[in-house]
């Protein structure tokens, strides 16, 4: 698997979840995530905005809301499945950067930054 097949979702500068897009995704979950897209189709409101139509871009950002609050809510599922639809609909998004703090929330789209891995070190203390 190459890293650009990666998609890293961050909470406070904390990576929380992977989606790896060389992964087969199932009956099951592309049935899911067309309807979620049919849902989306009658409108959608992101913050006190409502849209009708709304496009791929503005999707996107309304499921990212909805995974923050899946991720804070401990929804694994839900997160996973919002998590899947942005990796799939928006398959140049290589990182989603969401910050939540004091009830100020952002969230950033990054395009143009891979996602590493973390490198694990192991770290002998000394009079170990």
């Amino acid at each position: 698997m190459s890293e650009s097949e990666l998609m890293a979702i961050f909470l406070n500068g904390v990576a929380q979840i992977e989606f790896d897009r060389s992964k087969k995704l199932s009956d099951f979950q592309i049935d899911y995530l067309d309807n979620m897209d049919k849902k989306m189709d009658l409108g959608i409101t992101i913050g006190e905005q409502d849209i009708e139509q709304p496009d791929t871009a503005e999707r996107v950002k309304f499921v990212a809301a909805n995974l923050l609050h899946a991720i804070k809510g401990n929804d694994e599922a839900a997160a996973a499945a919002f998590c899947t639809y942005i990796g799939t609909r928006m398959p140049e998004i290589k990182q989603v950067r969401m910050t939540d703090i004091d009830d100020e929330v952002s969230i950033e789209l990054v395009f143009d930054k891979e996602y590493r891995r973390p490198i694990s070190i192991p770290v002998n203390t000394l009079n170990s």
